[in-house]
C-alpha cells in the first residue's frame, strides 16, 4: 500500500481547502504580512462612534439630565447589573472591561448591517462586521482569558491553580483543558452567528430583493443584540466563577 503519497495528498488538500475563501475580501500588504484591511476600516469606524459617545456622555453632566444623558446613564446602569449578576458584589473593578467588550461587540454586530457599504469605495470586497472574522473574535476572547486568570490569582495567589487538581490528579488534563475549551467557545459562537447572519441576509439579497432580505435583517439586528449580551455574560461569568473557587 502506497501510504506516504496518500498522506501528502490529503495534506495538500486540507491545504487547499484552508485556502478558501468566502466572498471577496480587500487586502493591504505591509512587507511580508497581509492585512484585512476591510476589518480594520468598520473596526475604526466602530471605535470612532464608541470615543465619540464616550466624549458627548462625559463632556457636559447635568444634574437634571438630558434624554441622551439618560440614555448612556440606561446603558452604564445595564452594563453594572450585568457585571453584578454575574461576578458579584467585588464587580466594581471589572465593570470597565466588561462594558467595553459589550459595547465593541454590540456596535461591530450592527455595523455588519447598518453601515452603508457604499460610502467607503473599496477595490474590491465589501465591508461587513468585524466579528464575523475569527482574527477578531480571537482576538476579543482572549483578554477575557487573561483577566479569568487575573482575576483568580489575584483573589487566591497561586493556590489558584489548585483547582486543576480536584475531585482526582488522573483529571488534570482535562481539567486545563476546559481552561482552553472556553477561549474556542467564546471565539466560534460569535464568529460563527456573524458569519452565517451575513451569508443569509446576502444570499437573500441576490435571489428575492427587497421582500424577504428586510425582515430577515430586523432579526438579524436582534439576534447581533443578543450575540453580544451573550459574550459579555460569558465573559462576566467566567471571571466570577475563578473569584469563587474553593480551594480545599
Amino acid at each position: 500500500m502506497n501510504v506516504r503519497p496518500c498522506s501528502i495528498n490529503s495534506l495538500k488538500v486540507l491545504y487547499d481547502i484552508s485556502d478558501v475563501e468566502v466572498g471577496q475580501h480587500f487586502y493591504w500588504q505591509i512587507g511580508s504580512f497581509q492585512v484585512h484591511a476591510q476589518v480594520l476600516i468598520t473596526s475604526w469606524v466602530v471605535i470612532a462612534i464608541l470615543l465619540g459617545s464616550a466624549t458627548i456622555a462625559v463632556r457636559n453632566p447635568q444634574t437634571i439630565p438630558t434624554d441622551g444623558q439618560n440614555f448612556f446613564e440606561y446603558v452604564l446602569e445595564f452594563i453594572r447589573d450585568l457585571s453584578k449578576t454575574q461576578i458579584g458584589e467585588e464587580y466594581g473593578p471589572w465593570v470597565p472591561f466588561i462594558g467595553t467588550m459589550f459595547l465593541f461587540i454590540f456596535v461591530s454586530n450592527w455595523s455588519g448591517a447598518l453601515l452603508p457599504r457604499k460610502i467607503i469605495q473599496l477595490p474590491h470586497g465589501e465591508l461587513a462586521a468585524p466579528t464575523n472574522d475569527i482574527n477578531t473574535t480571537v482576538a476579543l476572547a482572549l483578554p477575557t482569558s487573561v483577566a479569568y486568570f487575573y482575576a483568580g490569582l489575584t483573589k487566591k495567589g497561586l493556590g489558584y491553580f489548585g483547582k486543576y487538581i480536584p475531585p482526582t490528579p488522573i483529571l488534570l488534563p482535562i481539567n486545563i483543558l476546559e481552561d482552553f475549551t472556553k477561549l474556542l467557545s467564546l471565539s466560534f459562537r460569535l464568529f460563527a452567528n456573524i458569519l452565517v447572519d451575513e451569508l443569509v441576509v446576502a444570499v437573500l439579497v441576490s435571489l428575492v430583493p427587497w421582500v424577504v432580505p428586510i425582515p430577515v435583517m430586523f432579526l438579524g439586528l436582534f439576534t447581533r443584540r443578543i450575540q453580544a449580551l451573550i459574550c459579555a455574560s460569558l465573559a462576566a461569568t467566567y471571571i466570577g466563577e475563578s473569584m469563587r473557587i474553593i480551594i480545599d
